[in-house]
C-alpha cells in the first residue's frame, strides 16, 4: 500500500508526479514477489472521512487484472476507470479530470494488458450491438500496428495482439492530451504526469511505457 493508511490531502499534494509512478513501480514490484499486505478494516473506517488517491488508472474490465492488488494499493490509494479495451471516451476523459483537478490525484496510468479479448475481437471486427461502437476505437491501433508488422494480423498472433495492445495504449494517452485541455494543462505545467503501461499476465508484472 501507497502508505500503510489513507493519504492525507497533504500528504497528497506533496507527492510529484514522478514519486507516485515510482511507487507503483514499486507496489508492482513486491505484488510480483508475492509480498501481501492488508490492513483494511481500519482504512475502511478511515475512508468515510474523505480521500486523496495518488494516482489515477485506466484499465480494461478484464477479470484478471485486479487492478489495486497488482500495484499493492488498498482502500483509497488510487481512482480506477475500468473499460474494455481501456478506451478512452467523453465519461472516462470527465472521470480523470475529477481524480485529477478535483481530488489532486498526481498521475495518470493508462494500462493494457497482454492476452486483451477486447483487442481480439476488434481485431476479429465483431460487431454486436454496443461492443460494435466500442471496439470501433480500437481500430485506428490495429490500422497503424499493421504498419511494418511482419507476420499475420491475426487476433491468434500473439505479436500482433500485443503489438495492438501497446498501440492502443500510445494512442489513447494521445487522445487524453488531444481532447482533455484540463489534463493536457495540467501535465503542460507539471502537476501531473500521463504514462502508459502494460500488464503481463503470466509475469504479474506492469511494463510501463
Amino acid at each position: 500500500m501507497i502508505n500503510q493508511k489513507l493519504l492525507t490531502a497533504e500528504e497528497q499534494s506533496k507527492l510529484t508526479p514522478d514519486e507516485v509512478i515510482e511507487i507503483l513501480k514499486r507496489g508492482n514490484n513486491e505484488f510480483a514477489d508475492d509480498l501481501i499486505v492488508e490492513n483494511n478494516i481500519e482504512l475502511m473506517r478511515d475512508s468515510v472521512k474523505g480521500q486523496h488517491p495518488a494516482a489515477a488508472i485506466l484499465s480494461c474490465i478484464d477479470s484478471r487484472v485486479p487492478v489495486e492488488e497488482i500495484f499493492l494499493c488498498g482502500i483509497g490509494d488510487i481512482f480506477v476507470i475500468r473499460v474494455a479495451g481501456n478506451i478512452v471516451n467523453s465519461d472516462v476523459l470527465g472521470s480523470l479530470e475529477f481524480a485529477c483537478k478535483i481530488s489532486g490525484a498526481k498521475s495518470v496510468v493508462v494500462m493494457g494488458h497482454n492476452h486483451c479479448g477486447a483487442v481480439k475481437a476488434a481485431i476479429d471486427e465483431v460487431e454486436l450491438g454496443n461492443i460494435t461502437g466500442l471496439l470501433s476505437k480500437i481500430k485506428p491501433a490495429i490500422n497503424q500496428a499493421k504498419i511494418n508488422f511482419i507476420g499475420e494480423t491475426v487476433s491468434s498472433d500473439k505479436e500482433f495482439v500485443e503489438k495492438v495492445c501497446h498501440t492502443n495504449v500510445e494512442l489513447m494517452i494521445n487522445k487524453i492530451r488531444t481532447d482533455s485541455p484540463v489534463l493536457r494543462e495540467m501535465e503542460d505545467k507539471g502537476e501531473i504526469k500521463v504514462v502508459g503501461a502494460v500488464y503481463h499476465l503470466e509475469s504479474g508484472k506492469v511494463e510501463f511505457l
